[in-house]
């Protein structure tokens, strides 16, 4: 998910938390959209996109497809930027801050079905219309999609 690993997190013996990096992957097929039910004390029983954290030396494209396969089984395709969003949790119980980088994906092969690799994380996926999406949506998703941001292609 978003944000699989939790809290703050010092950077080489600072006094602080330090903001993390996350990558999310808007996965589409058709006009629909994968999304699961977060099992975390951050956003816990809200849909989110697969995503996690950025590892060192990794680019974005390497850890969307590698997340993506760790929690779905899914393997990825045509992956492309979308945008970036700044998401300070300050108000939950343990203080975050993520930066996150969105990526539009689709499945490598249209027939593969999404599993539930992390049922500690996610309480399972499934395809949702982007003009009918489930609620509540994790508050970073909520804010894109009232902002009207809209990760399909223009044609």
């Amino acid at each position: 998910m978003e944000n699989d690993r939790e809290g703050p997190v010092p950077q080489n013996g600072s006094e602080g938390p330090v903001p993390r990096v996350g990558v999310a992957v808007f996965l589409l097929r058709g006009k629909t959209v994968l999304l699961g039910k977060r099992r975390s004390s951050l956003g816990d029983s809200t849909f989110a996109l697969p995503g996690g954290h950025l590892e060192f030396g990794e680019s974005f494209e390497d850890c969307a497809a590698r997340e993506v396969k760790e929690e779905t089984g899914l393997e990825i395709d045509k992956m492309e930027f979308l945008t970036v969003t700044n998401n300070p949790f300050l108000d939950e119980p343990k203080p975050s801050h993520y930066v996150v980088i969105f990526i539009r994906a689709l499945l490598r092969d249209p027939q593969q079905v999404p599993q539930n690799l992390e049922p500690n994380k996610c309480d399972g996926w499934d395809w949702y219309d982007w003009n009918n999406l489930p609620n509540p949506l994790f508050w970073p998703l909520e804010n894109m999609v009232q902002s009207g941001f809209n990760p399909f292609p223009i044609d």
